[in-house]
C-alpha cells in the first residue's frame, strides 16, 4: 500500500505541521480541491453494494479503506493525530493502515462519503504539501478508486496540471517507482516525465504510474507496460 501524503516526523512530541494551515496559495487551487471532492462524492454516491466492497489500486484497501483515509484529516485534531501516531511508533503508513481500516469498520458508508462531501472546502493540507499537496492526495486516490472499478471518469486537465506542475523528483523518490529508462509521454496533455523508452498513456494514468500503482490491462502503450500493469 503507497499513501499519497508526506510522512511525518515526530520528535520530542512535535509533529510537523498537520491539519489546517493559513491559505496563502492561490484561491483557484482550494477551487478545484472543492471542485474534486464534491465530485467524487457523487461518484462514491452511486456505487453499488458490491463496488463499494471492491479492491482498489491502494494494496490491501477496498473503497471503505481509501475513503476512510482520505477524510481522516477531517475527523482528526492534532492532538489526535499524534497519538494515533504514537501508538504506531511513529510510522506514519503503519498509523495510516490502522486508522483507516478502523474507521471503515466503525462508520456507516453514508458517513464517509458525507465526511468526503460536506468537508469539500477544508482547508487541509499535507505536511510539506501545500494546496497542490491536498489536490494530489484527493486525485490520486478518488484514482485508486475509480481506476480499479472500471470507471470512465476522467480528471480535468487543470487539475492534473497543478499536479504535474508541482511534481518533484524527490516525491516520485517517495513512492518508489522504478521509472529507469522509462519515458512517460502523456496522450492528452502536454506533459512527459524522464527519458527512455515511451510509456504513453492517459495523463492521469501516467499519474498513478508515478504513484507505484499498477494498472489494469490495457491502459498503457508502449514496451514498459507490462511492469506497470496487472497480470
Amino acid at each position: 500500500m503507497e499513501i499519497a501524503a508526506s510522512v511525518v516526523s515526530v520528535r520530542a512530541g512535535f509533529v510537523r505541521r498537520w491539519g489546517v494551515l493559513p491559505a496563502k496559495e492561490i484561491p483557484m487551487i482550494q477551487e478545484l480541491i472543492a471542485a474534486e471532492r464534491r465530485e467524487l462524492a457523487v461518484v462514491l454516491d452511486g456505487l453499488s453494494p458490491r463496488d463499494w466492497v471492491a479492491p482498489t489500486l491502494c494494496a490491501g484497501w477496498r473503497v471503505p479503506e481509501v475513503v476512510a483515509h482520505m477524510t481522516m484529516p477531517f475527523r482528526f485534531s492534532t492532538g489526535r493525530f499524534v497519538r494515533e501516531l504514537v501508538k504506531s511508533g511513529g510510522r506514519f503508513h503503519a498509523m495510516a493502515d490502522r486508522v483507516a481500516r478502523r474507521d471503515a469498520a466503525d462508520l456507516s458508508r453514508e458517513a464517509l462519503v458525507a465526511s468526503l462531501r460536506d468537508n469539500a472546502d477544508h482547508l487541509w493540507r499535507p505536511p510539506g504539501g501545500g494546496a497542490e499537496g491536498a489536490l494530489s492526495h484527493d486525485v490520486i486516490h478518488g484514482l485508486d478508486i475509480t481506476t480499479a472499478l472500471g470507471l470512465e471518469r476522467r480528471v480535468p486537465p487543470e487539475r492534473l496540471e497543478v499536479i504535474f506542475a508541482a511534481m518533484k523528483p524527490k516525491q516520485v523518490k517517495y513512492f518508489g517507482t522504478d521509472l529507469d529508462g522509462v519515458a512517460l509521454r502523456a496522450d492528452d496533455l502536454d506533459w512527459s516525465y524522464g527519458t527512455g523508452t515511451p510509456l504513453t498513456g492517459a495523463a492521469q494514468d501516467l499519474l498513478l504510474v508515478l504513484c507505484n500503482r499498477r494498472l489494469p490491462a490495457g491502459r498503457l502503450r508502449g514496451e514498459p507496460s507490462a511492469r506497470f500493469t496487472t497480470v
